[in-house]
Order: C-alpha cells, then structure tokens, then sequence
C-alpha cells in the first residue's frame, strides 16, 4: 500500500504540475508585459520550485566525453563489458591508440548500493580516468528487474564484485578496486574468498573511502537509526512489493522515495536553507547559481529501489551485528577470514567531518587484515571533508585522488599465477 499511496500521490499532482508549468512559462513569455515585475519573477520562481519538489527523477548520465591523456584529449566510449540482471560493469574507454599503448592500471570502481545512481561518482570518475582504464559497477533500479530473475542479498552482491574482477583479470592482470560507502564490507569478503582460493584476478590494491567496517566506532545518525529498531521493524514499516506496471512487479525492495525522504531528513536544515537560495536565485535572476543548484538536485532526487533482501541483510549483518569486525561474517555459510589477505594492499581513506560514516569506522579494515604485510596498509583522513568530499569536489581532486593514484601505483602487481589454495 505505501509503494501505491506514493504512485497515486504522483499522479494526482501532475494536473497542478501541468498547470504550474503552463503558469510559470506564461509569466517568464518575454511578452508579457510584467514578466520583468518583482511579483512576476517570484511567482515564477514559487511554480519553479513546485516543479522541482514534485516531478519524478530518471537515471542520469554520466556525460564524460573526453578526458586529457598525457596532455590531448581523449574522447570517452561508455560501453557495457558484462550485463547481469542486477547491475551492468560500465567500460570508461578512451578512445585512442595512444591511450592504449599506456596500458594504465585496470581501475574497479564500486559505487555504492544504497540508494543513488553509480552516476553520483561522475567525479570521482573523470579524476581517475586521465592515467587509469576505468571500470564502474552500474547497479540497475530493483523495481525494474522482473521477478523471474530470482532475488538478491548481499552473499549475491559479493558474487557480483568477484564476478567483475575476474573479467577484469581474464588477460591476466590483477585489477585495482576502488569501493566507495557502503560496498566497503562486501568487497572485503570478496577479496578474501579470492584470495583463499588463490584466484590469478584477485587485486592488487583494494581502497576503501567511508565505508562502514565497524560501526561501533564514532556511530553517525545512520548508525543509531539502524541499531535502534529490531530488523523485523526495518521489515514491516519500510520494505514494499513494486506495484503494477513496473518490470519488478510484486519484487519486495526498499523504495528509493523512502531512501530519499531519509537522505533529507538527515541534513533537513541544510537543504531547506539551500532551497530558500535557489528562490532568492530564481527572483533575482541569477541563472548560474540556479543552474548550480539544479544540477546538484537532479542528482540528489535521482534514487533506485533496492532488494529488500540486500537491504534487511546489510542491516543486520553490518549495522546491527557488525559480523565482519567480529570475525564472525559468513558467506553462504562459510566463515570468513580476512587472514586469508596476503598480497592484496589496502588503503583506508576517511573524511574528518564525515556525518555518515564515522571516522575510524573504515580504519577498522586494516586492523582485520591480521596477515597483511603493515607496508601494503595505508591509511589517510582528509580535512575539512564530509562523507561526499571524499570521493567529490576540489579537495577530492587535489589532495585525495593524487594519495589514491599513487598507491595504486605502487602497489600494481605483475601478472599475477594461481596460488595454491589453502583449502
């Protein structure tokens, strides 16, 4: 019912939506007389802003065209390198021999599962891309995968992760991994089981950016929300069946308008403030900072539904037992151990104001990697940084990216022979 309220909530406004764009175009008609009016202007901006707050948001583009390859420009081919049911690897290719004559590191970059499109690392994308082949884990909408494909939890999702590093690795290479957020724990099983079984792909150089290892540590609002309710709550107030005529009908997720409501209520006070900006922007007619802020909304509003599945499990497994930092996390029924990890370096990578995922909740990993060599653990946090201006933004670009780059770069491995495994 709650997935069906919002659907017909939708669409009982799109009449005032309809009508609002009509209004809004008419006051803005350079001939009308009073467009130019104080009052013209700011009823204009007030049907802008109902616009925006109503209208549904699609996928976005990540829109990377060109990137600079030793100094010329580069054009960008977006390609699909492995397509499954729940999420696509996205080939950044540039699009020149002499960019493949570099042969720069094979780069993962996980985006995370929690919400957003893997576009919301569009930045984090275009920095990296200039001197490495980057991939991208593309995670589809869960309410537009048919029920017929079967359900997804996190054990699938770590399939998933070691799935796209062994296509990454089939020439022989061993590829550097890049998780961001949420797939900071999962990616770490699956380095682990790779490694166990001595899997000629498995990384050379795993980066973890605020990911949640161990949530005891600093908790954020995030943290408390999970650990306050027992996950039969999580169950029955905020999972829904999609409804009818969507691809996922009768799929059980978690709504991406729930995520979102989430998302906002968290920093409430600074969106509204951003909100009064941009129609202060709208009335005076500063086209830039709207532009600005429009083009940062697109994104925020842009959310996907997740299986249920995923989520109910990355609650209870992450949040509420923290499994992973207890050396107690099994994958299909298997205990995990992260003494397993030899030979793949790990870098934790932190924001001081981080308001999502405490500091020191990512530096946890490190201290799990029991058989690590303390020369392939790095640790670094950034200030002045919250948990986006980690892998976004000026600070990402100048100060992080080139600390990143540089790891990953003396931690590439040659060609990597299967190791024996140790059962």
């Amino acid at each position: 019912m709650l997935y069906h309220a919002y659907e017909m909530t939708h669409a009982a406004l799109s009449p005032m939506r309809a009508a609002a764009q009509f209004s809004r175009e008419t006051l803005q008609n350079p001939l009308n007389p009073f467009a130019a009016s104080y009052g013209a202007r700011a009823t204009a901006a007030a049907f802008e802003m109902f616009i925006s707050a109503t209208r549904r948001y699609g996928k976005p583009e990540f829109g990377l065209a060109t990137t600079l390859v030793d100094g010329v420009e580069t054009p960008i081919v977006e390609e699909i390198t492995q397509r499954l049911p729940f999420g696509d690897l996205l080939h950044f290719r540039r699009d020149t021999p002499a960019a493949a004559r570099r042969n720069d590191p094979k780069l993962l970059i996980v985006a995370p599962m929690s919400g957003h499109y893997a576009t919301l690392l569009r930045g984090t994308v275009a920095a990296m891309l200039p001197a490495h082949d980057v991939y991208i884990t593309d995670w589809t909408d869960a309410r537009d995968i048919p029920l017929a494909e079967g359900s997804f939890g996190l054990d699938d999702y770590v399939d998933y992760l070691i799935k796209f590093c062994e296509t990454l690795g089939a020439d022989g290479t061993r590829p550097a991994v890049l998780a961001v957020c949420q797939p900071g724990v999962p990616m770490m099983v699956a380095s682990a089981l790779m490694s166990a079984r001595g899997d000629a792909f498995r990384p050379s150089s795993i980066a973890l950016m605020g990911s949640p290892v161990d949530t005891a540590i600093n908790p954020k609002q995030p943290n408390e929300l999970a650990t306050s309710n027992p996950l039969s709550w999580f169950e029955n107030n905020v999972v829904t069946t999609v409804p009818w005529p969507n691809k996922g009908f009768m799929r059980r997720v978690y709504p991406g308008f729930l995520q979102l409501s989430g998302f906002m209520t968290m920093n409430f006070e600074r969106h509204m403030d951003a909100h009064v900006t941009q129609f202060h922007n709208l009335t005076q007619g500063d086209g830039e900072s709207a532009e600005s802020h429009n083009k940062f909304y697109d994104e925020y509003n842009a959310v996907m539904d997740l299986s249920a599945d995923f989520y109910l499990e990355t609650i209870e497994r992450v949040f509420q037992k923290r499994l992973l930092a207890q050396n107690a996390y099994e994958y299909r029924g298997r205990r995990i151990d992260m003494g397993a990890v030899t030979d793949t370096a790990y870098m934790t990578i932190e924001g001081e104001k981080d308001d999502i995922t405490g500091l020191g909740q990512t530096e946890a990993a490190l201290g799990l990697l029991s058989n690590l060599p303390d020369a392939q653990k790095l640790h670094y946090v950034q200030e002045g940084v919250g948990h986006y201006g980690v892998f976004n933004g000026r600070r990402w670009r100048g100060e992080i990216q080139p600390r990143l780059a540089a790891f990953i770069a003396a931690h590439r491995a040659a060609p990597a022979k299967p190791r024996v495994s140790k059962g």
